[in-house]
């Protein structure tokens, strides 16, 4: 045998002298030892250098990929981002900010933060963060937010550009922790009817929508609108706690159960804020996870009546696993059930592509549009209610009681276009800032606002002039078309930049179809209740 050869018959037993097998009566599992020694292999004798930290960050990445749609891999990095938004506070500065024409604006200052204490105002202009430039320069949101975010008691400098004042103003800003909201809309709609809107389910929601209904109660408030459309979920406990609100003690909300993970039953407890009174919940295909729990419950125990579209279809639980760099696995280890035994979750049998085309397929085949295109459900899927023994349906989401289409006759791809690229939110910031003083004179209170302030068609002329210098083309049909949406839009975005976002919805809902329609049902219970809420 040639010494060129040699090497390759010692291989073999080489690397088993490196990689020992365990002695015996030790647990070994055959797999785990088939790809430590790969990557042994891999790492010591490749023919180029290799990252052995992104060898096997990649192979479980594709491990996951064929598991089901929500079992995910998050670098370090986006554990932090992921957590954030859902622990109810950061810490940085407190403003709210846009960018335009490469410049950071303060859209607001948020109430009892660290900007609003030094002095920042709506409508500045941040022009350097500890002496260094940040107009002009292309940065982005994620910059401006490294730059700003960072430690309690920490301080930054920043530079301010002020409308009506010739030289730049300096701030010292000591950073705090920030409140995150997750009731974006609390007031009364109608006589007796409160309404309020949760955009996720954060560590504070339970909290903030008790206070809202207390506060709304104290204004006349009886019945109430809860709106969850596009809430993406959140905190499974939350979820918990909001529809114990609704039902009487010791009635089940959610169990969830797995192959290898026993069942775990949640019952309501102590009474609730809104275990009385007429309840409308507005779901849609951006309602999923926590959400659905509570509007399956409130629909399984007879509570309220269910508004919109088909719910997303996410009912999977995710149990994190922490790994030794920071980085973690949201591992899938059960399903969501509702009180009656409807597995919230939609099928995923088709693998991740067909699963995230499933929104896409339901506008295509008009479930979006139309009540009689929705899937005729076998016999299998058929769940009957706790109380009033109502055939309620499983199979994936949650199906409302009362279907409201998607309203598509105000869109254009003119007013589509507008939307895609933020020509609409560039003009409400340029408008807003030429602007702002001589509004707050005008329209003191939002009232004033509300029922006199009215978008002209200069407005419109300047928005499609902005469109065309962004190089979308002018479309006179188009947005004739679309030009009521556009003017709602304009006023709610004009109302959320002088207020807040409650003020935004108060106008964008006087054109809501499944907001009008819960008025409706709540002023004409009933008669609604009799045709949805009986057998």
């Amino acid at each position: 045998m040639s010494k060129l050869m040699r090497p390759l018959v010692l291989l073999p037993f080489f690397f088993m002298l490196l990689i020992p097998r365990p002695s015996q009566g030790q647990i070994f599992n055959e797999d785990m030892y088939k790809f430590g020694k790969a990557l042994h292999f891999i790492s010591s004798y490749y023919i180029d250098s290799v990252d052995r930290s992104k060898l096997v960050e990649g192979a479980v990445k594709e491990m996951i990929s064929g598991l089901d749609p929500h079992t995910t891999y998050l670098t370090k990095e986006e554990v932090q981002q992921m957590n954030e938004p859902l622990q109810g506070n950061f810490e940085g500065i407190g403003i709210q900010f846009n960018i335009l024409k490469d410049t950071i604006y303060v859209i607001s200052t948020i109430s009892g933060g660290p900007s609003e204490k030094v002095g920042l105002h709506a409508g500045d202009r941040i022009i350097r963060v500890n002496g260094e430039n940040v107009a002009g320069i292309g940065i982005s949101t994620s910059g401006v937010r490294d730059r700003l975010l960072g430690e309690k008691g920490s301080k930054v400098d920043v530079t301010i550009k002020r409308p009506g004042v010739e030289e730049p103003l300096q701030f010292t800003i000591k950073r705090d922790k920030i409140p995150i909201h997750s009731r974006d809309a609390a007031y009364m709609a109608d006589e007796g009817i409160g309404y309020i809107k949760l955009n996720r389910f954060a560590q504070t929601t339970n909290e903030e929508f008790t206070n809202a209904v207390k506060a709304l109660k104290n204004q006349g408030a009886n019945s109430f609108i809860l709106d969850l459309r596009d809430n993406g979920g959140g905190y499974l406990e939350q979820a918990i706690q909001l529809a114990d609100e609704f039902l009487d003690d010791k009635k089940l909300i959610v169990y969830t159960e797995g192959l290898k993970v026993e069942r775990e039953e949640n019952y309501a407890t102590e009474k609730g804020v809104c275990e009385q009174g007429r309840l409308v919940i507005l779901i849609d295909e951006g309602s999923a996870s926590a959400s659905e729990i509570v509007a399956g419950a409130v629909q399984d125990w007879d509570r309220g009546l269910l508004i919109g579209r088909r719910s997303f279809g996410k009912g999977l639980v995710q149990r994190p696993v922490s790994l030794p760099d920071g980085s973690m696995i949201r591992l899938t280890v059960a399903r969501y059930h509702t009180p009656t035994g409807r597995v919230i979750q939609k099928p995923y049998n088709n693998g991740r592509k067909e699963y995230h085309k499933d929104i896409l397929q339901r506008f295509d085949r008009g479930e979006m549009t139309s009540k009689d295109s929705i899937r005729h459900f076998p016999d299998s899927l058929r769940y009957h209610t706790k109380v009033n023994d109502r055939v309620v349906f499983g199979g994936g989401g949650i199906m409302p009681d009362i279907f409201v289409p998607l309203d598509t006759t105000s869109y254009s791809e003119y007013y589509n276009q507008i939307i895609r690229q933020g020509i609409l939110n560039s003009y409400i910031l340029e408008y807003i800032d030429e602007n702002r003083s001589s509004l707050k004179q005008q329209y003191p209170d939002f009232e004033d606002f509300r029922d006199e302030f009215s978008v002209t068609d200069s407005m419109l002329e300047q928005l499609g002039a902005m469109a065309k210098d962004e190089g979308i083309e002018y479309e006179a049909k188009g947005l004739m078309h679309s030009q009521k949406e556009i003017r709602l839009q304009i006023k709610a975005l004009i109302a959320r930049d002088m207020w807040d976002m409650n003020e935004y919805f108060r106008i964008f809902n006087q054109r809501d179809r499944g907001y009008q329609k819960a008025l409706d049902v709540l002023n004409n219970w009933e008669s609604y209740s009799a045709k949805y809420l009986k057998k």
